[in-house]
Order: structure tokens, then sequence, then C-alpha cells
């Protein structure tokens, strides 16, 4: 299975803004986690083997990590029209059958990804309280059939690093996974 690496956005890049429609019908904004003490952004999708490897994985650090003060949200940019899968209503249902306790986000027009710079599914985005970002890198090292164990230990490093006010190793290891199904008008140059 061909995988697509992470474009690893340069450390300290602002917080892209974003205001996007959640599987429950909010409108979920940027500006809505400026009193976290951290916020990981997701790039994901239900389809894709990466993200569905790890899908429990993140639902597990996610619930862990949230009532230490770190916000997540999950985005979805995929093509859903021709990738139906990945399709708006097929969203809800993913959040439901994984136990996601975060708010799952549709980019239908990919104009976040774009500004992210995501690249892949999954793609991890890690900012600290002043909204800089201070890790995009894998999960963990786990892949689908490299007999890995999912344990999320390189963003459950970074994320403990954030909340405890430590530094972030700087050494990152690019996050692997499906490209995003880009529509044909919005493919990256």
């Amino acid at each position: 299975m061909a995988a697509t690496a992470s474009r690893m956005m340069p450390l300290e890049t602002p917080l892209p803004r974003f205001r996007l429609l959640d599987t429950d019908g909010n409108i979920v904004a940027s500006e809505d986690f400026v009193d976290h003490d951290a916020l990981l952004v997701v790039f994901m999708c239900n389809h894709c083997p990466f993200v569905r490897h790890i899908s429990r994985g993140l639902a597990s650090f996610a619930r862990e990590f949230m009532p230490r003060g770190l916000a997540v949200v999950g985005i979805n940019s995929n093509d859903g029209e021709r990738f139906p899968d990945d399709s708006f209503e097929a969203m809800g249902r993913e959040k439901a059958r994984v136990g996601y306790p975060f708010p799952y986000l549709h980019d239908p027009d990919q104009t976040v990804a774009h500004a992210f710079g995501a690249a892949c599914t999954p793609d991890f985005f890690l900012f600290d309280g002043d909204g800089l970002l201070a890790y995009r890198g894998q999960f963990d090292s786990s892949r689908p059939g490299n007999n890995t164990p999912v344990t999320g230990d390189d963003l459950r490093a970074a994320a403990t690093a954030v909340l405890t006010g430590t530094e972030v190793d700087p050494e990152q290891l690019p996050s692997m996974g499906c490209n995003i199904k880009w529509k044909p008008v919005n493919e990256p140059a």
C-alpha cells in the first residue's frame, strides 16, 4: 500500500484559522480553543487504512489527554462526492463507531487542508497555548501490517511536553498515510 508523508509545516507556525461544521451540526472555529493549554488538529477520514489502524488508539489518546487541557478536533477534507465513504453523512457514523470524544469537522471546499498544508490522513498538528505549532509528526511507528503495536508514543510525548511546559523534541518523524483525496480543482501544485 502506497503511503504519502506529511509535509512537515515549520515549527512555531501560527494556528491557521478555521470555521467548520461538525457531525453534530455545530460550527466549530479555531477561536473556540484560545483558552485551552494546547490544540491538536488531526486531518483524518473514514476509509483510509492508516486512520482505521490507529482509530481506537486515537480515541483513547483523546479521552486521556482532553481532561488534562488538550483540545482535539478531527478534520475530514476528502472529496466526499468521489469517495462516498468519506461523505459528511458517513462521518457521523464513523465518529459513533469509533467513539471519538472530539468534534469531527467537515472541510468540503478543502481550504482548511490547504491552509495547514495537510497532505495525508492521518496528519497531526499540535499547537501550544500560544497557538504556535509545537509538533507535526506521526502518532507512533505503527502502520497497517507492520506488527508494531499502536501506542501513540510520539504524539503522547509531544502532548505531555506541551502540557507540562517542557521542550518538545524537535526531531519529529512525519506522519504517513493515504493522500488527501483532493477535488480536481484543488489539487496542490
